[in-house]
């Protein structure tokens, strides 16, 4: 049963930081003169994409079925990291800050958990984590926490963060 739960809501969350990811270049790419910041978004959006599709086999193989929520979140990501790159460069960054603060320590969590018990799984999982910390720092030197209401922003997008997760493991 924890398997399950785990395995959906870390579904959930590479399908929706894909999205963000695309929402952001969406907006961001679309500018002239943002080469940097596109490749940037494209390097993190493939690697998620590289999570997701190791979710989907993991899923399919444990018989876990994908939360039931899956659409809402696609296009409530797609729409925060659109909206967030409206707000600018650092809003952007400052999203990704954000998310991967939440998503690091739910991966670090569940590494602990599974580490006696799946120590092949807790060690996908870092891997994935180091990945998720990566984009954080790449977000922070890009200055994500100097985005004009960042402090704000960031709460209520790990919030959010935190409530799907919570959302996701049950349905």
């Amino acid at each position: 049963m924890r398997l399950a739960e785990m395995l959906r809501v870390d579904h959930a969350g590479e399908l929706a930081a894909v999205q963000i990811y695309r929402g952001q270049r969406a907006v961001l790419g679309a500018g002239g003169g943002r080469q940097e910041i596109d490749a940037q978004l494209e390097h993190m959006e493939a690697q998620e994409a590289r999570h997701l599709a190791r979710f989907d086999t993991l899923l399919t193989q444990s018989r876990v079925r994908p939360t039931l929520l899956a659409p809402v979140w696609r296009a409530a990501a797609f729409a925060l990291g659109a909206g967030t790159a409206l707000l600018g460069e650092r809003s952007a960054h400052a999203c990704t800050d954000a998310v991967e603060s939440v998503i690091e320590a739910h991966y670090a969590d569940q590494i602990a958990e599974l580490q006696d018990r799946d120590p092949t799984l807790a060690a996908e999982l870092s891997g994935f984590r180091d990945d998720e910390l990566a984009h954080r720092q790449e977000a922070v030197d890009a200055g994500a926490r100097e985005a004009m209401g960042g402090a704000l922003l960031a709460a209520v997008i790990k919030a959010g963060c935190r409530a799907a997760i919570k959302i996701s493991e049950r349905l």
